[in-house]
């Protein structure tokens, strides 16, 4: 939530509600934004999403996301836009919504070249950050989970014994189907 520069008050929209766009949403309440619009294709990770804390929803199957995003927000886009996914698609997307003065953070690992849209995007005054999994915010966010702010363990949806280490693999592998998000292997 460092790079997405959320404020309070201000409206987050996260595009991927797999873990790492369900661990942004947990993260992102720590700064009291007044929407959190959690977006993707799959209906389970959207009700999941609700029940982390994001305000809307929004299933991106239609084509008309953007336009929903835009209504949510009364026509001027989210403050803060974070691509979880890591995929050319999503990327555009979020340039799209995000709004005047606004952050896109990327956050999703991209393998594939991206377009970056500068001839729609250069009289918005936004800012693109993009960062790896590091240690800064890791004091903070363990000071959290001791406190009980902040319990990892929501993301937890299948544990499986080491013996059965394949077939956690299947489970993690068909995500879609099995409702997975993070899958446990216990010794």
């Amino acid at each position: 939530m460092l790079n997405g520069k959320v404020q309070p008050g201000s409206t987050v929209a996260i595009v991927g509600a797999g873990p790492i766009g369900l661990a942004a949403l947990l993260t992102a309440q720590f700064y009291a934004p007044s929407d959190i619009i959690m977006i993707d294709l799959d209906d389970n990770r959207l009700m999941v999403a609700k029940q982390f804390g994001a305000t809307q929803t929004v299933n991106s199957r239609d084509g008309k996301t953007a336009a929903a995003v835009m209504n949510l927000t009364g026509g001027r886009g989210a403050d803060t836009v974070i691509e979880a996914v890591g995929i050319p698609v999503t990327f555009e997307f979020c340039e799209g919504i995000v709004a005047p003065g606004g952050t896109i953070a990327n956050v999703g690992v991209h393998g594939t070249q991206v377009a970056l849209h500068l001839e729609r995007l250069w009289d918005r005054n936004i800012t693109i950050t993009t960062r790896l999994v590091d240690t800064v915010s890791t004091p903070m966010l363990l000071k959290t989970v001791q406190t009980g702010k902040l319990d990892p363990k929501r993301l937890i949806t299948h544990r499986f014994k080491l013996e059965a280490i394949l077939a956690a693999y299947e489970t993690f592998t068909h995500a879609a189907d099995t409702n997975a998000l993070k899958v446990i292997i216990e010794i």
